[in-house]
């Protein structure tokens, strides 16, 4: 039975004053435990850990945020507004919308049939590029206008994952239509993926110009070649991994994409150490990585600074482990979106998003919301909003894939 106080909290109503076209009009936000219930609210107090939670995106379907490395933010037209560009479920297959992160306004930019893959925004274009079958395209964010870029040829499997920072090359992979044939074969992540290693067949490195649609292989390997992304600030450094798993790899690369250079940034020291999940500082000057000596035991989220080549280390506890983590706009704290028990820390009680600050060696924890309800074959994908107040993350606790944000400071009543 659960204790008196818990009940009185989840009836609490907590009456707020807000300003609304420039008058005061008070609203309450209930305290609830977060879940399908909560989130007919639209907005509430997660009951747990006092911070406020609210449906970003209220419209019929499936919504999905990007993955936590892609970059979903941009400026209003007008320069005054964040956007955030998400995938959202249609009559005709997946489409691009906005929502504006203040008024909450969502304007669909795609209207092309089919289902679009890829996450990649250039802010300075105005432009988002996916995929439909094998050809590549881009809509423009304000005017919709679409292009047609690339069409793989008929006798390989291409895809783009990635722009780089001066957004005039799309970045992506090759594979062989063998390798695409276990892919098809074993659809699941828990079928495939030691398979896919151990075939060791050869996948290439592959840039697309997307004015003049040139075509370029800039490198090739008889592995994995995965997690493919261009740095933020850098046009010619494309960081890749070798996929696989991850006791067994040393995964994090660097490629120059002129000179073909390529650099190791971080080499396993012990018997099943792991590293994986790299993502660039907005700076481009680091690369964060989730790093276990060895996995399942010591955990740690690890920064190699690319100029400096020093390697900073913060530890975590086992509960605190995230399957994604990512940094605020300001570089000061980041955020996790924790684990269930079948994950690699076997955390007995990991379902939280957290945020964390750094403190010596260690981050500092908060917890933000309770995710005992999500189901975590859904990853939550966590992002900074780009004023470093929110959280902004997926989850399927009410049913379907929904998008929502979580403040950072806790609720004051």
């Amino acid at each position: 039975m659960r204790p008196l106080t818990y009940l009185l909290t989840l009836s609490l109503i907590i009456s707020v004053s807000c300003k609304s076209n420039n008058s005061k009009a008070e609203i309450q936000i209930p305290v609830r435990e977060t879940g399908k219930a909560s989130s007919v609210a639209k907005i509430w107090i997660d009951s747990i850990t006092g911070h406020k939670v609210e449906k970003l995106v209220n419209r019929p379907g499936d919504n999905r945020s990007f993955y936590f490395h892609n970059n979903p933010f941009l400026k209003s037209e007008d320069g005054t507004e964040d956007l955030m560009v998400f995938s959202g479920s249609s009559e005709t297959g997946n489409q691009f919308f906005t929502v504006n992160l203040t008024t909450k306004e969502v304007q669909q930019i795609t209207h092309k049939k089919g289902n679009k893959r890829g996450e990649i925004l250039g802010r300075k274009t105005r432009k988002v590029f996916y995929m439909i079958k094998d050809s590549v395209f881009s809509t423009h964010i304000d005017t919709h206008e679409t292009e047609f870029i690339y069409k793989f040829n008929d006798d390989v499997i291409g895809s783009v994952t990635t722009l780089n920072a001066d957004e005039t090359l799309l970045g992506g992979a090759l594979i062989t239509k063998e390798e695409n044939e276990i892919f098809k074969k074993n659809p699941k992540k828990s079928s495939y993926f030691d398979k896919i290693y151990e075939a060791k067949l050869e996948r290439s490195l592959i840039t697309i110009n997307v004015n003049t649609k040139e075509f370029k292989n800039i490198y090739s390997e008889n592995a994995w070649l995965n997690h493919i992304q261009f740095s933020p600030t850098n046009p010619d450094l494309l960081m890749y991994c070798h996929e696989g798993p991850w006791h067994k790899v040393n995964r994090i690369w660097n490629i120059n994409i002129k000179t073909k250079d390529t650099t190791l940034i971080h080499k396993r020291t012990v018997e099943r150490e792991i590293a994986g999940h790299e993502f660039f500082s907005p700076d481009g000057e680091t690369i964060w990585f989730d790093l276990q000596i060895p996995r399942s035991v010591t955990f740690y989220l690890a920064g190699k600074h690319l100029a400096t080549g020093k390697e900073t280390r913060y530890g975590l506890k086992r509960d605190e482990w995230s399957i994604h983590y990512n940094i605020s706009p300001d570089q000061k704290t980041f955020a996790g979106d924790g684990g269930d028990p079948g994950q690699v820390a076997r955390a007995k009680d990991g379902m939280w998003l957290y945020h964390f600050t750094p403190k010596g060696d260690s981050l500092v924890s908060e917890k933000l919301v309770n995710m005992k309800n999500h189901n975590y074959d859904l990853e939550p994908n966590v992002h900074f909003s780009p004023n470093g107040k929110q959280i902004i993350f997926r989850a399927n606790f009410e049913g379907s894939t929904q998008i929502y944000a979580v403040d950072i400071e806790k609720h004051q009543h």
